[in-house]
């Protein structure tokens, strides 16, 4: 569903530009929509019995009260008393015992559901072969001295940003965001200095795996959810076991079934540091942005500010896990005594790291693409935002010539036969 060039001819590339030269500035706000690829809308501004007694994350984190943020001024924004970062939270036991292991047992070994089995196994072999092309493509990642050369130190990581969620035990299709179990972000970092080339993105084993309980993005800055890092330093093909559909039995309930999760979103991103804040910015390449994205908090452009929550520091019973993150000596350093520090990208190495994200642009990029002063004194350096767009153009014309229509499914080996398309409609 990748998006269609209408104002740009077939033969156009994207080139670095050489060292010591600005690239060309971006359109102003008051620029035509149709500047930029065509884009409508208005211009941005810049595991058994004994596992079965601990808490499970999602439980543990309900009930975090935005006070304990706000002491720590949670980068220099301001507490909002009207909404709980996990107020709504909603348990679904299906998904909790997936990611605890519990009760598991195979597709196939109930009733009817041997044909489902025999789905998933032809769905395996299909994305095994997916997977094996995409590790030997070494041209989807081009090294780049010059486009390096060029890179503001504002901006501490860029790469391939992909949106996902989960309907709830039991729905396979559904229709609005109460069906939703969660959502989760896929970070996949791309060397600092490199270029987008062809063919599905090459499997570099550095993937994030962040989980969002609270079903949806922020949409709006008084928002404030947490996130935590399920897991980090991913391969694709573990991505995409941890996606798949699953069949667990209770005593109580016997067997249900957790649908496999469904993309809704691909795009680039950046994480910029703007001194005292760290911001993820992003812009969307798939699909076009509709209802079910709208419904999910994700825009065609928009950012948001992320803290990261120091592991040792003391907080409410209800707003701590039995297994938060082991950082080194040197991450852990950063946090002094304070509870909540900018995220910095190595923190996202380390599972069960727990992420606040702020809501801040949507539909914008503002502030979180504003580069530091000594950046803007050097002529050689480009700003941030000039580095996204142009990471947007290169995904465009990477995806636009994938074999898949669907980028995702083309990146991260997925099969039709185990997963739904991604769509702008429930």
């Amino acid at each position: 569903m990748a998006r269609t060039r209408a104002s740009k001819g077939s033969d156009e590339t994207s080139s670095s530009p050489p060292t010591g030269t600005k690239r060309s500035a971006p359109a102003s706000a008051n620029s035509s929509p149709a500047a930029k690829r065509g884009k409508t809308g208005p211009k941005k501004t810049t595991k058994d019995a004994t596992k079965m007694e601990q808490k499970t994350i999602e439980e543990s984190m309900i009930g975090i009260d935005d006070e304990e943020v706000a002491e720590e001024e949670t980068n220099g924004h301001e507490k909002n008393e009207d909404t709980d970062i996990m107020d709504g939270v909603e348990d679904d036991k299906g998904v909790e015992k997936q990611i605890n292991g519990e009760d598991k047992v195979e597709n196939g070994q109930n009733g009817s559901a041997g044909n489902e089995k025999n789905v998933k196994k032809s769905a395996k072999e299909d994305q095994d072969i997916r997977t094996a092309e995409i590790s030997k493509n070494n041209e989807s990642i081009v090294d780049d001295d010059q486009r390096e050369a060029t890179m503001p130190s504002s901006i501490l990581e860029k790469g391939i940003i992909y949106f996902f969620f989960r309907g709830r035990v039991g729905v396979e299709d559904p229709q609005g965001i109460e069906d939703v179990a969660r959502s989760y972000i896929i970070l996949r970092p791309l060397p600092i200095g490199a270029k987008l080339g062809e063919g599905s993105l090459e499997d570099l084993g550095t993937s994030r795996l962040l989980a969002l309980p609270k079903k949806m993005m922020p949409k709006s800055t008084k928002d404030r959810f947490l996130s935590f890092v399920e897991k980090p330093k991913a391969s694709i093909k573990q991505l995409r076991e941890q996606f798949e559909s699953n069949e667990y039995s209770t005593k109580t309930a016997g067997t249900s079934h957790v649908p496999s999760a469904t993309p809704f979103a691909e795009g680039v991103y950046c994480i910029n540091s703007t001194g005292r804040e760290t911001h993820l910015a992003y812009e969307i390449t798939a699909p076009k942005i509709g209802e079910l994205q709208k419904d999910l908090g994700v825009n065609e452009t928009g950012s948001y500010v992320l803290s990261v929550k120091n592991p040792k520091a003391p907080g409410p019973a209800n707003a701590s896990i039995d297994n938060p993150a082991q950082y080194p000596e040197k991450i852990q350093a950063k946090f002094r005594e304070l509870r909540w520090s900018p995220l910095e990208p190595e923190m996202l190495d380390y599972e069960h790291t727990q992420v606040l994200i702020i809501g801040e642009g949507m539909g914008v990029l503002g502030k979180a693409v504003e580069g530091l002063s000594k950046d803007q004194k050097d002529d050689a350096k480009v700003n941030p935002e000039e580095e996204l767009d142009q990471l947007e153009e290169e995904d465009h014309d990477r995806v636009a010539h994938l074999k898949e229509s669907d980028p995702v499914f083309a990146d991260l080996g997925l099969s039709a036969k185990e997963y739904e398309k991604m769509s702008s409609t429930w």
